[in-house]
């Protein structure tokens, strides 16, 4: 009977545990571990952006590090992440970019406007591929190994703090195996 009585005091602390858990603004939301993380880029056959016609599959993620960037023309963060992965292209980093819930004709008008950093560029207009790589939103960004295997995942903007603090020690160790 007694317990009963502290019920509702266990219960309000248990919310009020789970209410702060929510709310603490350490947490960073980018350092969501993946369950892929070193596990082969599950099975997938993608339209290349360019030339709907071809496809790319696991095949073309094997024998070189790739950064691959899931990113959509409707996505306003890609935009300000752009700059940085052009940058990275032009130091010699294969990107791979994944044109994640778009319309062809806005992802090829936006490249055209903006620069295309991609090595290749594949199309997951319906996002099933995404929904396989466990990608919440666009702009996510994974470090796949030379075998297919994802070493990284990056939920939101790559800047050139996060390349050079996390990313790039990961990157370099990989290209050195």
């Amino acid at each position: 009977m007694a317990l009963k009585r502290f019920f509702p005091l266990l219960a309000f602390a248990v919310f009020s545990l789970l209410l702060w858990w929510g709310l603490n603004s350490d947490r960073d939301i980018h350092e969501i571990k993946s369950p892929l993380i070193n596990k082969a880029v599950p099975a997938f056959q993608l339209p290349l952006l360019y030339s709907p016609s071809d496809t790319a599959d696991n095949s073309q993620l094997e024998g070189k590090v790739s950064l691959l960037n899931f990113w959509g023309s409707w996505c306003y963060v890609c935009i300000q992440e752009h700059p940085f992965l052009t940058h990275l292209a032009e130091n010699g980093v294969h990107l791979v970019g994944v044109n994640y819930r778009d319309e062809r004709e806005n992802a090829l008008e936006w490249l055209e406007e903006h620069g295309n950093p991609f090595n290749q560029v594949w199309a997951d207009a319906e996002g099933r591929f995404a929904i396989d790589m466990g990608v919440y939103a666009a702009p996510e960004t994974y470090l796949v190994d030379k075998q297919g295997v994802i070493r990284y995942k990056r939920i939101g903007m790559v800047t050139p703090e996060i390349w050079q603090q996390e990313m790039e020690p990961i990157y370099r160790q990989l290209v050195a195996e």
